[in-house]
């Protein structure tokens, strides 16, 4: 069977600029649970197979562009005359086209494939010109209402600064969503006027004309409020994610996933969180992280595009950027910056810090260290205090920490320098140059004092 998106086209309207949501930046491209809201839009309408919508932008529509890039085609309405004039800057890139056209507003991110795939098949059945989505609100307020006739046919579609006070108090209002044959909407728009207080083109007087003339104009109304929950202010924003977070904590605890307290969880949209892990309140899983099974998280961690490993265990810290590879742990209060790689069974200590920096198997650095632009090897033992003084005032310098070293706490590692395997350095030891193997080096500025013999108790190898 052939689906029914096959013969649809879809515009997405995304130029409205949103006065109240008192931004600089464009209504659409606000983030909800991570994503900008017109991106939730071009996903539904992907499940439908229509993989490359017309959108129409205006107010800094290349943000909207730089957001979406290559998933849709773009038109520009430059002056802001109403939905109906939104819809005319789409007709050329419709030229030719005989199928059904949908069209839906970029600020309304929770409506769902299925919804649309019924207001189709409805369509279709009826043979209609056109058919609006509807929803039953007890409070309609700012909304255009739909007119039906005592037959219950759509007699017409009032927006509210044009309604009288009976048309008001309709319930039934107009969900801004709707499924129009493309012959029809480019006649219908031909003849719309701005005959209105706002002298603005409407896409609702479309259904008048359609009615006028004959045609069939259907209906159908959505299942669940929530999804026609348009977006307008900051307030409506707010209660778009809680909605939208509740979602995606639903899936992720239908995963396997335990959930302490969803009402201090947040998890962003396309994160993954593996079976058996456990989300402490406070946790914060932003953009494209990754958090395998078995792992304890928070509670308050924070992590933005992170990728952990399995049975990891994160206490109170932030990771960003970075990498945890399996059976390791950090925290509390420790902060892993952009390009850090931790390899398994590391230990990262309270008040930790690191950024770029590569941690092999086994090696622990403990409490108020900072380790920046360092490659650490396996079985490495970092003591407390521990810096990588990794700025000379003009350029960033890398510390190189072979494996089996020891570090003594309040180490001072001024790089560029080397530590080599199992060389050791002493408490408060400041190390301008490298560290042989199996070296000790102490004092300020540090000297090597002796040397080692070979462990008695091999470095650990690197897990496979």
């Amino acid at each position: 069977m052939e689906p029914r998106a096959s013969h649809v086209e879809a515009v997405i309207l995304a130029a409205g600029k949103g006065r109240r949501m008192v931004s600089a930046l464009p209504k659409v491209v606000h983030r909800i649970c991570g994503r900008a809201m017109v991106a939730y839009v071009l996903d539904t309408l992907a499940e439908l197979g229509i993989a490359s919508p017309i959108v129409v932008v205006g107010h800094e529509g290349d943000q909207v562009r730089a957001i979406l890039g290559g998933r849709a085609r773009y038109v520009v309405q430059g002056e802001q005359l109403g939905t109906g004039h939104a819809v005319i800057q789409a007709l050329p890139l419709l030229e030719g086209f005989a199928g059904t056209v949908l069209i839906l507003y970029g600020d309304v991110p929770l409506l769902r494939s299925e919804t649309l795939d019924t207001l189709l098949a409805h369509h279709h059945a009826q043979g209609a010109a056109a058919t609006v989505l509807t929803d039953l609100r007890e409070d309609p307020t700012g909304y255009g209402r739909i007119v039906r006739d005592t037959s219950g046919n759509v007699r017409r579609i009032v927006e509210e600064l044009d309604a009288s006070p009976d048309e008001r108090e309709v319930r039934e209002i107009n969900a801004g969503t709707y499924a129009i044959e493309a012959g029809a909407l480019r006649d219908a728009l031909r003849m719309v006027q701005p005959a209105n207080a706002q002298g603005e083109y409407y896409l609702t007087d479309v259904i008048g004309l359609l009615l006028e003339r004959g045609h069939t104009v259907a209906a159908v109304v959505a299942g669940d409020s929530h999804e026609t929950m348009g977006i307008n202010s900051r307030r409506e924003l707010a209660e778009v994610e809680a909605v939208m977070r509740r979602t995606i904590l639903g899936e992720v605890m239908d995963g396997g996933v335990t959930v302490i307290d969803p009402a201090t969880t947040f998890v962003h949209a396309g994160v993954q969180v593996g079976r058996d892990t456990v989300l402490h309140p406070g946790v914060h899983l932003e953009g494209a992280t990754t958090v395998g099974e078995g792992c304890t998280i928070g509670p308050n961690a924070r992590l933005v595009d992170a990728q952990i490993g399995s049975r990891v265990t994160i206490v109170a810290s932030t990771i960003t950027k970075s990498s945890v590879d399996d059976d390791s742990r950090v925290g509390p209060y420790s902060n892993l910056r952009a390009g850090v790689r931790l390899g398994r069974f590391v230990e990262v200590g309270n008040y930790a810090e690191m950024k770029n920096a590569t941690i092999g198997d086994h090696t622990k650095v403990h409490h108020m260290s900072y380790i920046g632009d360092a490659t650490v090897g396996t079985g490495v033992n970092i003591g407390a205090g521990t810096v990588t003084c990794n700025y000379d005032g003009r350029a960033k310098h890398a510390t190189i920490i072979e494996d089996g070293a020891f570090i003594g706490s309040d180490t001072m590692l001024i790089a560029p320098v080397r530590v080599g395997r199992e060389g050791v350095t002493g408490a408060g030891s400041v190390v301008k140059r490298d560290v042989p193997a199996r070296a000790v080096a102490v004092g300020v500025p540090a000297r090597v004092i002796r040397r080692l013999p070979a462990a008695e108790h091999p470095v650990p190898e690197p897990v496979e």
